[in-house]
C-alpha cells in the first residue's frame, strides 16, 4: 500500500508536520510512505498511490501559491479519471491562532473532491483531536516567535492522522 505525501513549506513547520504524518502512516502494516516537497513531487506518480495527503501553510485562509501551482498540474489526471477513489487527506499550518486553518483545509479538499477522491478527516473521538484539532484533517498553529517547529500536540495529531489515513487506505484496498 502506497501513501504519497506532498507539502509546501516555507519555514519548516509544514515539513515537520508532513514528517509526523508520515511517521504515523508508517506504523500501519505494509505501508510504503513517500514524502516530497512541491519542488520535487511528481504528479505523474500519483496514480500508483493508494492514498494522497497534501498540505501547506495557510495564507490568509487559503492554499499557499506553491501547493496551488502543483495542484494545478493535475488537470490531465482529472481528465483521465486517474485519481478516482484514491484516499485523500489534508493538513496545514498557520502562524496565528484563528489564522484560517479550517478554511485552508476546506480549500485543500476541494481539488480532491473534483478528482473523485475519498477524503478522510480526523474524528473527534481520538484523544489527540478532542482538545487540539480539526475534523477536516490536521491544522496546527506554529507561532513564528518560537524556536519550536511543531508542538508535541502537533506531532501527536500528525501521527494520529497519518495512521488513520493509512488504515482507511488499507481497508479500502482490501475490499
Amino acid at each position: 500500500m502506497k501513501l504519497y505525501i506532498v507539502y509546501d513549506s516555507e519555514g519548516g513547520h509544514t515539513e515537520a508536520l508532513a514528517q509526523a504524518i508520515a511517521a504515523g502512516a508508517a506504523l500501519v502494516e505494509n505501508a510504503e510512505v513517500e514524502v516530497h516537497s512541491v519542488q520535487e513531487a511528481d504528479v505523474r506518480t500519483l496514480p500508483e498511490a493508494d492514498a494522497i495527503i497534501w498540505g501547506c501553510p495557510g495564507h490568509f485562509g487559503t492554499i499557499s501559491a506553491g501547493l496551488k501551482a502543483w495542484i494545478d498540474k493535475l488537470g490531465y489526471l482529472w481528465a483521465q479519471g486517474e485519481l478516482i477513489d484514491k484516499i485523500g487527506g489534508v493538513f496545514c499550518t498557520t502562524a496565528t491562532e484563528h489564522g484560517g486553518l479550517e478554511s485552508t483545509m476546506v480549500s485543500l479538499m476541494t481539488p480532491m473532491l473534483h478528482q473523485g477522491m475519498i477524503v478522510v478527516g480526523l474524528p473527534g473521538n481520538l484523544p489527540q483531536n478532542a482538545t487540539y484539532g480539526s475534523y477536516y484533517g490536521v491544522g496546527v498553529t506554529c507561532p513564528i516567535d518560537s524556536d519550536e517547529l511543531l508542538s508535541k500536540q502537533g506531532e501527536e495529531l500528525g501521527r494520529a492522522f497519518g495512521k488513520r489515513v493509512a488504515e482507511v487506505a488499507r481497508r479500502f484496498a482490501r475490499s
